[in-house]
């Protein structure tokens, strides 16, 4: 039988929670499979945005409670029938989610517009689900200016391309193709694979035949580690660089140092930013556990940054005003104006070491 949820706190019925002045979201976070190297992080920063958002009275005084489900795609089927199950029994009132676009994209069938979906994470953008609010970078955001400016640093031309087999590496590899050839580039190989990937020794002596300048790495948590991890014993790293979207501080430390050579990555949050927000979120994220924390990174801020959103939309629905730009708290700065646009930064790293050197920022 397959394990489902971590039940922090019980669902009942919607009219019991309501008397009690409770407001209950379903939260998805990865708990196995490629992506579960990230669910420790995402729920801890989800558990520290409800803290939040309680501690401030709620949402229109009701008490917000979480109800963590695992979201890894692997697990799907069993998913889909909790959520319908959920919504049929008006148990919760939205869904704040860290999941691949696979499992958004099924679930949007079951979910139907009937309660708020807030996607966190990075994705491929063109979601216009009704009541679906991606709230994460799109290859716009990310992709294009890194490979524009990485063309012009490193002087790269020949590029290959590799992501595991579903929406987000295959649309966004699209993107990249464009680019990548306005830039005066060429894709030399361009394959995917299966979540789940092993002996990836393969896959990267495939990408050695095709003799790239830079690597595109699409892979999904434990699958980039793999990948990376061959990519470092056969030190490819020595005549190859590499560029990501999504590989994180979680896949830094587990692909080991070593590994990790010449390995740039483009994205709108690292736990290294100095900035205040990041320094007054981190301090609250290391005093809600006794010992070590997981790892801090984009996925899991992502899911801080979801709860907040709903939090603020719903207060922005309670108070009257319609529709438009919605600034939530987060641990970097950012304004969501739609689901094709936001008003934030990128930034532009390097891996060093077990931690990432911030380059600066992506125009």
């Amino acid at each position: 039988m397959e394990k489902l949820a971590l039940r922090t706190e019980g669902v009942t019925a919607r009219s019991g929670r309501a008397e009690r002045g409770e407001q209950v979201i379903a939260v998805l976070a990865p708990m196995s499979g490629s992506a579960g190297i990230w669910g420790p992080s995402c729920i801890s920063c989800a558990q520290i945005a409800v803290a939040e958002v309680n501690e401030e009275g709620g949402i229109a005084g009701s008490r917000l409670v979480p109800y963590f489900l695992d979201s890894d795609d692997g697990n799907v089927s069993a998913l889909e029938a909790e959520i319908a199950a959920l919504i049929q029994e008006k148990a919760i009132a939205a869904i704040v989610g860290m999941n691949v676009s696979s499992v958004r994209q099924r679930l949007n069938k079951i979910v139907a517009g009937r309660i708020p979906y807030v996607y966190t994470p990075l994705y491929e953008g063109n979601e216009h689900s009704p009541n679906v609010f991606a709230i994460g970078e799109t290859p716009a955001d990310q992709l294009e200016p890194a490979i524009r400016h990485l063309t012009e640093t490193l002087k790269v031309r020949n590029w290959a391309l590799i992501g595991n087999d579903y929406v987000w590496p295959r649309s966004s590899h699209a993107v990249a193709r464009k680019r990548i050839g306005e830039c005066g580039g060429a894709v030399v190989f361009d394959g995917y694979v299966p979540f789940g990937l092993k002996n990836a020794e393969w896959l990267a002596e495939r990408i050695a035949r095709a003799k790239p300048d830079i690597v595109l790495v699409s892979l999904v948590g434990q699958d980039a580690v793999e990948f990376n991890r061959a990519f470092g014993a056969m030190d490819l790293d020595r005549r190859m660089f590499r560029l990501s979207t999504a590989v994180d501080e979680n896949v830094l430390l587990a692909t080991g140092e070593e590994n990790t050579k010449r390995l740039f990555v483009a994205s709108g949050y690292f736990s290294a930013l100095k900035t205040d927000p990041n320094e007054a979120f981190k301090e609250r994220y290391c005093a809600s556990h006794n010992t070590h924390p997981p790892v801090l990174n984009a996925l899991g801020q992502s899911l801080y940054e979801g709860v907040h959103f709903y939090a603020e939309m719903r207060a922005n629905q309670v108070r009257g005003r319609g529709p438009g730009p919605i600034r939530y708290r987060s641990a970097r700065s950012g304004t969501y104006l739609s689901n094709d646009r936001k008003d934030l930064t990128i930034y532009l790293s390097r891996a060093d070491g077990h931690q990432f050197a911030i380059l600066g920022e992506l125009a």
